[in-house]
């Protein structure tokens, strides 16, 4: 059986008018990002490229699994790359549920600098690559894709997500970007703002949604890393 054939497909669906349930308990979103990718892409700007993981990105993997298994999970969530289902294999390997794959999850496209590393963005566009998400918004990377079709292909997914397991705990498995803008969406934060913060491979960030407020309780937590 196929790594993909184990996963539902989902597509994003916009939030329809229900009845309102009473929910005593925060919704819990595990936001992870997938592990370390393969050695020929670190420090390139990679989006769209349907990269796999590198064998310490597949380690680092095993680690957050393992460090999730004592957490219930109703429901996981992931972007249809393979580094991230990659990453999701060992997480679901003793679970029950079946994860959906929503398409809007996938990361960024880059344009231009698609394929490119740091100082090679540099040379060519004289622009300094650690501004990336001014310059997403900013509208100034050649053919990358425009922020406000990013926010609208990633918040529908939050908001199924979100309409669907009210008071539940549900684990999104996806991208640096796609994290990022979830943040700046549930935060009402502009997207570069993200950039004070870190989103590391194979990191956890646990946010909890309450009826009137927003509470990060982890921010880029890296078993990995933190337990060793």
């Amino acid at each position: 059986m196929s790594l993909e054939s184990r996963f539902a497909h989902s597509d994003c669906l916009p939030i329809r008018n229900s009845k309102p349930r009473t929910v005593t308990s925060p919704t819990r979103l595990f936001l992870l990002r997938h592990g370390e990718v393969e050695s020929r892409y670190h420090r390139v700007f990679g989006g769209r490229i349907d990269m796999e993981l590198s064998p310490d990105g597949h380690q680092q993997a095993r680690l957050l699994a393992d460090y999730l298994r004592a957490t219930s999970m109703d429901a996981v969530y992931v972007s249809p790359m393979k580094r991230a289902q990659q990453t999701l294999r060992p997480i679901t390997a003793h679970r029950r549920s079946v994860p959906k794959v929503l398409p809007g999850l996938r990361e960024v496209d880059f344009g231009d600098w698609t394929g490119l590393n740091w100082e090679q963005v540099r040379e060519q566009f004289q622009t300094s690559p650690f501004e990336w998400l001014h310059k997403l918004e900013q509208a100034v990377i050649p053919n990358a894709e425009p922020i406000q079709q990013f926010r609208d292909r990633v918040e529908p997914c939050l908001e199924q997500i979100l309409r669907d397991h009210p008071g539940q705990t549900v684990a999104v498995v996806c991208h640096g970007g796609v994290i990022r803008m979830m943040l700046s969406i549930l935060l009402d934060l502009p997207l570069a703002k993200t950039a004070a913060f870190d989103i590391e491979y194979a990191s956890l960030t646990e946010v909890h949604l309450h009826p009137h407020k927003t509470e990060i309780q982890r921010l880029n937590f890296t078993p990995w890393r933190d337990l060793s």
